[in-house]
Order: structure tokens, then sequence, then C-alpha cells
């Protein structure tokens, strides 16, 4: 058993050491309680979870993609659409003009 200053110091070791391990256990406790009470006050707001966002914003883009390609099937189809037009157009004049002549 040791005695004088050697011992004082090693029961204040002992001390610090075991403060130190309470501290962290008290953070830990109060880590988990303002966690929870964190995830309660989002729950009842109803905010999404970052999961769920990520996943709708990726539907998001793949829909305005599909969009923009089918705007521009569109202007294609109605370019084709209107070059038939006026082709039909063009051969209506002719033909009324010999109807006219005969």
């Amino acid at each position: 058993m040791t005695t004088g200053p050697n011992r004082i110091l090693d029961e204040f070791a002992k001390l610090m050491t075991d403060a130190a391990g309470a501290a962290q256990g008290v953070r830990r406790e109060v880590e988990t309680a303002f966690r929870s009470q964190a995830e309660r006050i989002l729950n009842s707001m109803d905010v999404v979870q970052r999961e769920e966002f990520e996943v709708v914003r990726d539907m998001v883009l793949k829909l305005r993609a599909d969009n923009e390609k089918l705007a521009n099937r569109v202007s294609e189809l109605e370019a084709q659409l209107g070059a038939a037009a006026s082709g039909t157009a063009e051969t209506a004049k002719p033909g009324s003009r010999t109807k006219k002549s005969s």
C-alpha cells in the first residue's frame, strides 16, 4: 500500500477517470434524448425524410427528360404534318385549275 503524495495522486487520477466516464455517459444520454425529441418534432411537422426527397427528385428529373423528348417529338410530327399539308395544298391548286379550265 502506497502512502504519501503518490497515494493522493493515484486517488485523484482514479477520481478523474471516473468523472470522465460519467461525463461521457451523461453526454450519450443527452444526445439520445435530444435526438428522440428532434425526431418527434420533425415527425409532427410532416417533414419529408432525405431518402424520400431524393427518390422523388430523381423521378422528377426523369419525367422532365421524358417531357423534353416528347415535346421534341411533337415538334417533329407537327413539322411533318405541316410539310404534308403544304404539299397537299400545292397539289390541290393545280387540280382545281384544271377543273376550272374544263
